[in-house]
């Protein structure tokens, strides 16, 4: 990467890590992908209880593979072979997690996180229940305001993610939201994490690189 560009990256991201801790989140700078992973294992314990969301940046990082790792209590809600009420109780049981693991669909240079969920689970956890939650993105997750972060939700984010998981949705067929009212619509709930009254309790790693959708 071009060192000027790199520098006003990395820049915005140390601009964003600061709103975020005003609003009472910790805020974790790093320049590369692969400190993501050493972080989190410095922050965790072995035979801790821990759950994550779907991502794309987990996986990319490498954080799916280490909860899988045999270390941590892993409710991984993808265990082949689960019937769909075996899958929603694990669902359920994440709310008891030590840790929880997330992305962001977006987050404002305010200090704002704003998150969108198909079936609620990921966006309730990250609100309330587990004690600890990491949430990983990429600089290019880094919106300027609410208004922009619905607009990269609704333009890049959603119908990426309608793709990947082969949703019967316009979305997925197009590239475009239309706000649907399909039955397999995955953004239907809305949420903007604007301040945590429980300190740092929510802890969001800055990566300086483009991860994820």
């Amino acid at each position: 990467m071009d060192q000027s560009l790199k520098e006003v990256i990395t820049q915005r991201v140390e601009r964003t890590a600061e709103a975020l801790r005003k609003n009472n989140m910790e805020a974790v700078c790093l320049s590369s992908a692969e400190e993501v992973v050493p972080y989190i294992k410095s922050r965790l314990k072995a035979g801790d209880t821990v759950a994550a969301g779907g991502s794309m940046t987990l996986a990319a990082t490498g954080v799916m593979s280490l909860l899988a790792s045999g270390e941590y209590n892993y409710l991984n809600r993808d265990t082949e072979g689960l019937t769909p009420e075996q899958r929603g109780e694990i669902m359920r049981k994440a709310f008891f997690a030590d840790a929880y693991f997330a992305s962001a669909n977006a987050i404002s240079e305010d200090g704002e996180i704003h998150e969108v969920d198909g079936n609620g689970n990921r966006v309730a956890a990250i609100i309330y229940g587990p004690q600890n939650v990491f949430i990983v993105a990429g600089y290019n997750k880094i919106v300027e305001n609410a208004e922009e972060a619905f607009k990269r939700i609704s333009t890049y984010a959603s119908p990426a993610n309608a793709k990947r998981l082969s949703c019967k949705t316009p979305c997925a067929v197009t590239g475009k939201c239309i706000d649907c009212q399909s039955d397999a619509r995955i953004c239907c709930d809305y949420v903007t994490l604007k301040h945590q009254r429980t300190k740092n309790r929510i802890c969001v790693l800055l990566v300086a690189e483009e991860l994820g959708y």
